[in-house]
């Protein structure tokens, strides 16, 4: 009986194809052997054109937060908030989710950009970012230009970082430190100079509660505020004067602490501009009445 003839060629395929790797393994276990095939990109040049609206988007980048510190600074100015929000902040909050702080920061910062335009040395290299300027916001003009041109030329003449911004603005700091001659108890001025903190404190009495080394802590009608020695001016009052505007300053905060109409606050802010260490008799007649209608109340 014949046997059936042995499929050599079948068994042989097989076994090759049993004993070759993939190509993924031959590629793992012989990597200096592997062939690996780029495809080349050809790199276009932009044209003239391309370069313009390149450099244009970069600076609508760059100067994004100089342009809503511009944009927050004159919604403030023409009250364009008014149909919708009592205050500005309140405006900020509802549609930008900007606290008080936050949209100050972005309003500071523009002023700051601002006036480092102005400076003939500083011509491409400005700001691209709040975080850059923020600590300059405190200084005055001619020193941030003098702090940016610093900052500049320590990051190798690009724009700095915050943090070397904010070390340069220590070191002017400590080297224009002015000693606090302030004394506890001293009846000052408020002196606003562009700090946003202040606006609407301008040309106000306070009370020195606290002497700090930069600055005082104040009391006014309203509460108590940290304020440079920059933005303070002494009465230079008499001892007995001194201690006669703490009286009358606590009386108006009793006053203040209660819920008031406009009016009234108002009213209390106006005394708190006197600049004399007395109440005329109708002034007096005033805040006594006041505290008479607010004493009743439960």
């Amino acid at each position: 009986m014949n046997k059936p003839p042995r499929k050599r060629n079948n068994t042989t395929s097989a076994s090759s194809s049993k004993d070759t790797p993939p190509d993924n393994q031959d590629l793992e276990e012989n990597p200096a052997t592997a062939t690996i095939t780029v495809s080349a990109v050809e790199v276009t040049e932009l044209t003239q054109e391309e370069q313009s609206d390149r450099l244009h988007l970069e600076r609508k980048v760059e100067r994004a937060f100089f342009e809503a510190g511009k944009a927050l600074t004159e919604l403030r100015d023409r009250r364009l908030y008014r149909s919708t929000h009592k205050t500005f902040d309140e405006y900020c909050l509802d549609r930008f989710g900007y606290n008080r702080s936050r949209s100050y920061q972005l309003v500071d910062a523009a002023v700051v950009v601002d006036n480092l335009q102005k400076c003939p040395q500083i011509v491409d290299i400005l700001p691209t970012a709040g975080g850059q300027v923020r600590s300059m916001t405190k200084l005055e003009p001619q020193e941030q230009q003098e702090v940016w041109l610093t900052a500049v030329e320590l990051a190798g003449g690009k724009v700095p970082t915050g943090r070397i911004v904010k070390d340069v603005v220590q070191r002017i700091m400590e080297r224009t430190q002015v000693p606090n001659t302030y004394q506890l108890g001293e009846v000052c001025q408020i002196l606003v100079k562009d700090n946003p903190e202040l606006r609407g404190k301008g040309g106000c009495w306070a009370i020195v509660s606290a002497v700090n080394d930069f600055s005082c802590t104040v009391k006014m009608w309203d509460g108590e505020y940290t304020v440079g020695l920059q933005h303070l001016k002494s009465y230079n009052y008499l001892p007995a004067e001194c201690e006669q505007m703490r009286l009358v300053c606590d009386r108006i905060s009793r006053v203040y602490s209660n819920s008031l109409e406009e009016t009234v606050k108002n009213l209390l802010q106006s005394l708190g501009k006197v600049n004399r260490p007395y109440f005329t008799a109708v002034e007096e007649k005033l805040l006594k009445l006041l505290e008479l209608e607010y004493r009743r109340i439960p």
